[in-house]
Formats: C-alpha cells, sequence, structure tokens
C-alpha cells in the first residue's frame, strides 16, 4: 500500500512597504522536524482511515503547528501531488494552500517540530532541500502573483 500524506502550504501577506513590490510581503510557514534529518517542511501527515484528504491537511495543521481552519482561508483553485519514494516505497502528499486571517496568529509547535519559521519564497525554497518542494513554493507564489 502506498503511503498518502496530506498538509496545507499556509503563507502570510505583511503589510508591504509603500516601495515593495505586493510578491515581496508574501511569507510561507515552514516547520523543522524534531526527527531524522530535522528538515523543514508544511505541516503535513497520514491520512488516517475514514478521513479526506482535506480533513487530514486541517487536521495535520491543527497537531502540528496549532492552527485551527477557522483561523486560515482556503485558497481556490490550488491543489498540489507530489510523488516520491520513502524507504523503498512510494509516497504521495497531496497539498492546499492556505492563507493565514491574521499574520499575527502565534504558531504552537507539537513535539513532532522543534522550529517554524516565516520565510521570503528565496528562503523557503533554501530551507526546503528537496527540489520537488522547492519547485512547488515557486509555482505557488506564481499562482499567487498572477
Amino acid at each position: 500500500m502506498a503511503l498518502r500524506a496530506c498538509g496545507l502550504i499556509i503563507y502570510r501577506r505583511l503589510q508591504p512597504a509603500p516601495s515593495s513590490k505586493v510578491t515581496d510581503s508574501i511569507e510561507y510557514l515552514l516547520l523543522q522536524t524534531s526527527y531524522g534529518t530535522h528538515h523543514w517542511t508544511p505541516p503535513k501527515g497520514h491520512v488516517d482511515p475514514g478521513e479526506d484528504d482535506l480533513q487530514t491537511a486541517f487536521r495535520e495543521t491543527q497537531e502540528e503547528a496549532g492552527l485551527q481552519a477557522s483561523q486560515l482561508t482556503l485558497i481556490e483553485g490550488y491543489k498540489k501531488e507530489l510523488h516520491y519514494p520513502v524507504r523503498g516505497k512510494p509516497k504521495t502528499v497531496v497539498y492546499w494552500l492556505a492563507e493565514m486571517k491574521d499574520c499575527n496568529t502565534e504558531i504552537k509547535l507539537s513535539e513532532e517540530h522543534q522550529a517554524f519559521q516565516w520565510l521570503k519564497l528565496e528562503d523557503a525554497c533554501k530551507f526546503a532541500e528537496y527540489e520537488d518542494m522547492q519547485a512547488t513554493l515557486k509555482e505557488v507564489h506564481q499562482f499567487l502573483c498572477s
């Protein structure tokens, strides 16, 4: 059985400085795992029995970052599936895009993560070492700016 996980790519828009472009005010939330290689990732996790993919994404976001669905706005028209092997088994991760309603909402990490960062696109891509995640972040940014 292939592994399946779902999550949210969460962003916030800061008040842009008058001289800056709107795109410069977008920051993405990445969490650093407290296990393994301590990689950085958006909140995500495995689908529980009886759950649909989007329910999983919201549950995992609440468990891992302390964010309730009511604190987020799901962005219509964006959904991304990534496929890669994990320990020799195929894994599918489905991401939706969500915006923080209040950019000052506190992030509350679970024991699965040891740190979080709000990062502009360039830094988010540096933190997210995996090429498919970097490409997804760039795609999201393009989507938000179009």
